[in-house]
């Protein structure tokens, strides 16, 4: 009877850390997002530029001696029935100047579909240089079926760039920002 009672309790404390290391993992899982967008806002890593661009813009001087060519790329993930493509390939930049991009988007499907765009600057150590003051992939983006939208970028490049990065690769991936279900 007491080998009993004793394995019951021992059974009780083991189903009892294991809820405890379950309700860990689930509150890491539920933290793991926004710690990783911090890391990556602090340290430029995976192309997260931080700071207020629009503040910076206008403290600092154009540097008309050097141009920076800045390339527009896209993706679009699985799950998302988007056509998403950069207006330009590339354009020349002045550090310092304020540009305008615009990358068009367009619902293929037969129903309204959420997107949120990330972005990703390389080389990575130019994602510390690279402000965006407005942008599309701030906020999710409804487009109803068949709708195409331009969705604008506006950014510039730090003066303080180092001077042995002459190209830029500015990347948005478009990934479907509603669990979709199916009928």
């Amino acid at each position: 009877m007491k080998d009993s009672a004793d394995k019951d309790a021992a059974n009780r404390r083991l189903v009892v850390k294991l809820l405890w290391v379950i309700a860990g993992a689930i509150l890491f899982t539920i933290a793991l997002v926004p710690l990783y967008n911090v890391m990556c806002q602090v340290t430029g890593f995976n192309g997260k530029t931080k700071g207020t661009a629009e503040q910076a813009s206008k403290s600092m001087k154009v540097d008309q001696s050097r141009w920076i060519t800045v390339e527009f790329t896209s993706n679009v993930m699985p799950g998302l029935a988007w056509d998403f493509y950069p207006r330009q390939a590339s354009m020349k930049v002045h550090p310092g100047q304020i540009e305008l991009a615009t990358y068009v988007a367009k619902n293929v499907a037969n129903r309204a579909v959420v997107g949120q765009a990330i972005p990703s600057v390389s080389p990575g150590q130019a994602s510390l240089y690279f402000k965006k003051i407005e942008c599309f992939c701030f906020q999710r983006q409804a487009l109803k079926p068949g709708e195409t939208k331009e969705m604008p970028l506006t950014f510039f490049v730090s003066p303080d760039l180092p001077k042995n990065i002459e190209t830029i690769t500015l990347s948005y991936a478009f990934y479907s920002a509603v669990k979709q279900t199916t009928d």
